[in-house]
């Protein structure tokens, strides 16, 4: 184990303040490494950590999308799906200023600026996932169902498989 202290960050207040149980998941860090380290450090399918993606349109509206580990969100899609001209990724600075929390460590529990979350409609097929718990290095396991009732996420389906 990485260390033994939890964090308790503005997520894991979220979590708790709506009675969600969790699993609390720490692991050493890699800058870069991104869902294929933490899902190889945690041994659990990379399919099932979740990666909180801070994006923004061509308003420069932000939005959260929950994506699989293993998939890349298709912004073209998403654009489509949620009526609007473009979509992309905000950069580290402008996430950060949105979220509260560092890239890397982005949770999307308990973010400064409340925003639309768009979660990829088969993460909910899946018994449990890891997603940040708002801190580089950890990972929560909570159950998709509880992902729903908290967050209330529009389902969507735009995940394309991450080839690189």
């Amino acid at each position: 184990m990485a260390k033994d202290k939890t964090p308790v960050s503005p997520a894991i207040r979220m979590l708790r303040a709506n009675g969600v149980a969790f699993t609390d998941h720490l692991y050493d860090y890699e800058d870069r490494g991104g869902t294929e380290v933490s899902a190889r450090e945690l041994g659990v399918d990379e399919h099932a950590v979740v990666k909180t993606l801070v994006m923004e349109d061509d308003a420069k509206r932000p939005l959260v999308v929950l994506m699989h580990g293993d998939r890349k969100v298709s912004t073209k899609e998403l654009a489509r799906t949620i009526g609007v001209k473009t979509i992309q990724p905000c950069n580290p600075e402008t996430a950060n200023r949105h979220s509260g929390y560092m890239v890397g460590g982005t949770s999307p529990f308990g973010t400064r600026k409340e925003m639309p979350v768009y979660m990829e409609q088969t993460i909910v097929d899946l018994p449990k996932i890891y997603i940040n718990g708002g801190k580089r290095g950890y990972l929560v396991g909570v159950a998709p169902a509880d992902v729903i009732r908290v967050l209330k996420p529009t389902l969507v389906t735009v995940g394309i498989l991450d080839e690189g």
